[in-house]
């Protein structure tokens, strides 16, 4: 679990795959691996998560972290993790779904909003905690959340842009997740591999420099 954890952080940024045609999933991960963003993520609200989380698994080893995301329940997060998940997302805290993954010791990511959710999903287990949709308050949020509760490790989903993803891992955002600003059906249904491989380097960039920026203030 703490390798898995250690990877997803230190990159920075999860890609959030959440297409109706998931045929691509494997040229998916490596455009993106071979932007330097390992962490990817195959979300449930398609029924072939599994079986892309597996492909993937499969064609990319050790050079990516694959998890699953839209996980709802104990049962969806079980299936994902017996098909290789590396960890697991869920949109909103579920005991059940936690016991799910500490079972198997998969790291699971809660998401979640208010300061009561956020930390009950903490205190939980949640390895760290999605805030979502982070639009909402958006990086000034997470600066309030995390003065009294600094220990908590978050990051933004829903909402996230180039444009913003500095100012959220300024504000203290653990890493940042991003879905369609990131991977949308268009670029892959066109195969234009360099494109998503070409945002990947901008967004690792964009999260090394404000981190540089952070530590230095």
């Amino acid at each position: 679990m703490a390798e898995t954890l250690g990877r997803i952080v230190a990159g920075g940024v999860v890609a959030v795959v959440r297409l109706d045609d998931l045929a691509r999933a494997v040229d998916v991960a490596r455009a993106l691996v071979a932007g330097g963003v390992e962490a990817v993520e195959y979300t449930f609200t398609n029924r072939s998560a599994a079986d892309a989380i597996a492909r993937a698994r499969d064609a990319l080893g050790a050079t990516a972290v694959i998890g699953a995301g839209s996980v709802l329940d104990p049962e969806t997060a079980r299936v994902a993790i017996l098909a290789g998940a590396e960890y697991v997302v869920t949109p909103a805290y579920k005991a059940a779904t936690v016991e799910m993954c500490h079972r198997y010791g998969v790291p699971i990511i809660c998401g979640a909003l208010t300061p009561t959710e956020i930390l009950t999903a903490w205190e939980a287990g949640s390895a760290l905690v999605k805030v979502h949709p982070a639009s909402l308050g958006g990086p000034a949020y997470f600066k309030d959340i995390l003065a009294p509760m600094p220990m908590v490790r978050l990051v933004p989903s829903g909402g996230v842009t180039f444009e913003n993803v500095g100012a959220f891992i300024a504000a203290g955002a653990a890493a940042v997740a991003l879905g369609g600003q990131l991977v949308d059906p268009r670029t892959v249904a066109a195969g234009a591999w360099d494109a998503l491989t070409e945002r990947a380097t901008t967004l690792r960039r964009s999260v090394r420099l404000a981190r540089e920026r952070r530590d230095a203030a």
